[in-house]
């Protein structure tokens, strides 16, 4: 059976009954995952004001970039309007508590990601323009990436991060930080703060290009509806849950079948639609980022660069 659009309908593994329950949103469940992010960004700043050393700094900066992630993973999570029960509850979290500690603008985000779903599989999907030049050669990632960790696309960056669209879309911003170096001033160590800036500059600009890359780069067809062959979803480790796919943002196939179904829930659809033979037959899941990235470089020297212009946003600096 397909929908509408020619992908294939989640109907098809699941039934309504099992649909409405993934769909369903969870306080408790909600609630303990931002404990967890909330706790790892206290862990993240506690680090190296207890431990003085220039290693508790290192690991303090990329904890801290994970978190940076997680919290704009939490963000997009809000954006569906279904992390918790309560409609203004997504909407408030997501702008004041979620998107204000990576300086996601809440609502010029959820315009623009909810565009990608209606438009994924189409060439008119604004998200294209950062993952069209997948599969890239050696030597074309290693700039990439090297790009990332020398501070070049962090500093590009931040500076995207304070020229808002929106009006007023930087008073979040600033109320969470101002509020985090208070807490930290009044503790007697104001400058440990400055690790979440060095995460920014030189982890966060790599993080996100492996998160783009596992959803959608060198997937089979980035014109084909089917979120199978135009999406990606990665199976991932304890540290890579941690740093590059935070809050269950690895089941993107997941994601892209059925939006509503709340992060928490997508382990578990998952293994349902795995089970039930949604996968057989198509080159996902991928076993891990390390697979992702001998994906992204299939081709090797030969592999072609196409780019699309149009997209603009804080991934510019993935192409």
């Amino acid at each position: 059976m397909q929908d509408y659009d020619g992908c294939m309908n989640i109907l098809s593994y699941i039934d309504k009954q099992e649909l409405r329950a993934f769909t369903t949103a969870d306080n408790w469940r909600a609630s303990g995952v931002v404990f967890v992010n909330v706790a790892l960004v206290s862990l993240g700043f506690a680090l190296p004001a207890i431990w003085h050393h220039p290693i508790a700094w290192i690991l303090a900066s990329i904890l801290l970039a994970g978190r940076a992630l997680g919290f704009a993973i939490l963000t997009h999570d809000a954006a569906h309007r279904n992390f918790f029960t309560s409609r203004s509850v997504n909407q408030w979290m997501g702008k004041w508590i979620f998107g204000a500690l990576p300086n996601v603008p809440y609502a010029a985000y959820r315009r623009g990601h909810l565009e990608h779903h209606r438009t994924a599989g189409t060439a008119a999907d604004p998200d294209l323009a950062f993952v069209t030049g997948y599969p890239a050669t050696r030597a074309s990632l290693a700039r990439k990436l090297l790009r990332d960790i020398s501070g070049l696309n962090g500093l590009k960056g931040i500076i995207y991060q304070f020229q808002p669209t929106d009006r007023g879309a930087l008073y979040p911003f600033f109320v969470m930080h101002g509020l985090i170096v208070a807490v930290l001033w009044t503790l007697g160590v104001p400058q440990v703060y400055g690790c979440w800036w060095l995460g920014q500059l030189f982890v966060f600009p790599l993080i996100l290009r492996l998160r783009v890359m596992g959803e959608h780069g060198a997937v089979p067809d980035h014109m084909d509806r089917d979120p199978r062959r135009n999406t990606a979803t990665t199976l991932a480790g304890p540290l890579a849950r941690l740093l590059v796919a935070p809050n269950f943002v690895n089941y993107h196939v997941e994601h892209h079948m059925a939006a509503t179904v709340p992060g928490y829930k997508l382990p578990a659809l998952h293994k349902l639609l795995r089970k039930r033979g949604y996968f057989e037959g198509t080159e996902c899941p991928a076993e891990s980022y390390w697979s992702v990235i001998r994906r992204c470089t299939a081709g090797s020297e030969s592999a072609a660069v196409r780019r699309i212009s149009g997209a603009r946003g804080a991934l510019d600096n993935m192409r």
